[in-house]
C-alpha cells in the first residue's frame, strides 16, 4: 500500500500555484479579464433602465436608476481599457547562505 500525500484543502479545491517571476499576466489573461469588467458593467445599465420604467411612479427613485445607468458605459470603457494594477505578491526565490572558500586567514610571509 503507498501513501499519497494529501493537501489539507478540500477536494475539487485548486492549489494556489507559487509565484517563480515578476512577469505580469499574458495580455491574452489581461484582455480577457477587461472583457469580462466591461460585459459585467454593460449588464448592469439594461437592468437599471428597467427599474427606472418599473419605478416611474417614483420620480426620484425612477431618475436614481436613470441616473446610475447614463455613465454606466463611460465608466465601463475606463475600466476597461486600463492596465491591470502591480500585484503587491512577493516573488519566491532562492535564497542561500553566502559562505567563503575558507574561513580562517592564513599568514603571509614576505620575504
Amino acid at each position: 500500500m503507498v501513501a499519497v500525500n494529501r493537501s489539507p484543502r478540500r477536494t475539487g479545491e485548486e492549489a494556489d500555484p507559487v509565484l517563480i517571476t515578476e512577469a505580469a499576466p499574458s495580455y491574452d489573461d489581461q484582455h480577457a479579464a477587461r472583457k469580462r469588467k466591461y460585459m459585467l458593467m454593460m449588464s448592469l445599465r439594461f437592468p437599471c433602465l428597467i427599474l427606472a420604467g418599473i419605478f416611474y411612479h417614483t420620480w426620484w427613485l425612477a431618475l436614481l436608476f436613470v441616473a446610475l445607468s447614463v455613465p454606466l458605459p463611460w465608466v465601463a470603457v475606463l475600466i476597461a481599457n486600463d492596465r491591470p494594477p502591480r500585484k503587491a505578491e512577493e516573488v519566491n526565490r532562492y535564497r542561500h547562505e553566502a559562505r567563503a572558500i575558507e574561513g580562517h586567514s592564513h599568514p603571509v610571509i614576505d620575504g
